[in-house]
């Protein structure tokens, strides 16, 4: 493209801009008007390009066109400019023609013409590059989406785990022998536990209010599991209640904070549930990691990441200190 793409700008101009201007110059002076054409086509068609180029890594991606497409109109004006007084120059330095300050029909007509040039060579640039990122970003949305439905499997899986229904039975038993009236509030909260994650799961957004309806009961069979050794702190104001966030996002968050930190009596798990600036939701578990940690497949938080970039909610902010371990979601309020 840069070897061809001056000659056929020269020939389009030539034809439909210039036509008169290479019929009417004499036969000795057309050879020096072609080459000096031709030469001051290259710089300008190199010019272009490197601007192109240079915008690009500047400025790049889709988000920021608007600003590419302010500098390319400046650019172009720019590099128009710079051809004419160029080839004047050229022409005046091999006495082709004097190097007399052009008439305001030469100056018009010939800017005109480098205008043209200018657009054609950066817009053929910033077109193939607005190609490429769109199609870097379908790939990276189907990369997502698949990820996203991956994540929902994994999710499905981890709802009919028999591991996690055998420790709830295997509960339930012991409280129906030791305390009916708590085994019958279990499994009341069992229920209800299944039945939000069988039909959240569908659910791309939910209300903080069913969420955190979900997280009560979701905290009641961890509390049976673990007894005072975990506390849940929920600091949420009713007025936020009806603000949306993922759907899940709290349970996968509490549940990793029971995985991967240490809940014993003489090391009780705190998690504290809070709204940010109104802005943001998160949770904040004191931070005890296990000795030895258990096995994970790493799709909570990878899977909260994909579904807030497929929602264009950008991403969870996560924070760690010696003390706690920190994970923000943003919250959509209407």
């Amino acid at each position: 493209m840069r070897l061809f793409g001056p000659v056929f700008l020269f020939t389009v101009g030539a034809l439909f801009f210039r036509l008169k201007l290479y019929l009417d110059t004499p036969t000795n002076k057309l050879p020096i008007l072609v080459m000096v054409a031709l030469s001051c086509g290259y710089v300008g068609w190199e010019l272009s390009r490197l601007t192109a180029i240079y915008l690009q890594a500047r400025w790049p991606g889709l988000a920021r066109i608007r600003q590419r497409l302010l500098i390319l109109i400046l650019a172009i004006v720019a590099i128009s400019h710079f051809g004419f007084i160029l080839r004047n120059l050229v022409h005046g330095a091999l006495g082709s023609y004097p190097l007399v300050w052009p008439t305001m029909v030469d100056y018009s007509s010939g800017l005109g013409v480098l205008i043209f040039y200018a657009t054609v060579t950066l817009f053929i640039y910033e077109g193939g590059y607005l190609w490429k990122q769109w199609q870097q970003t379908s790939a990276e949305k189907e990369r997502l989406i698949g990820s996203e439905w991956q994540a929902k499997f994994d999710v499905l899986k981890n709802q009919i785990n028999p591991h996690f229904l055998f420790s709830s039975l295997n509960s339930l038993s012991t409280l129906i022998a030791e305390d009916p009236v708590q085994a019958e509030r279990f499994t009341n909260e069992l229920s209800k536990v299944y039945r939000y994650l069988l039909h959240s799961n569908n659910q791309d957004l939910v209300t903080v209010a069913d969420e955190l309806r979900f997280i009560y009961s979701y905290e009641h069979l961890l509390r049976i599991r673990h007894g005072n050794q975990f506390r849940l702190m929920i600091e949420v104001p009713v007025s936020f209640h009806q603000c949306l966030v993922p759907s899940l996002t709290m349970q996968l968050l509490v549940e990793n904070a029971v995985k991967h930190n240490i809940v014993s009596r003489e090391q009780p798990l705190e998690v504290w549930i809070k709204c940010q600036d109104g802005q943001f939701l998160s949770v904040e578990n004191k931070l005890q990691r296990r000795e030895t940690p258990m096995m994970s497949s790493g799709m909570g938080l990878s899977h909260i990441n994909n579904k807030l970039r497929l929602l264009q909610l950008g991403e969870a902010i996560v924070e760690e200190t010696t003390l706690f371990f920190k994970v923000s979601v943003p919250l959509v309020c209407r």
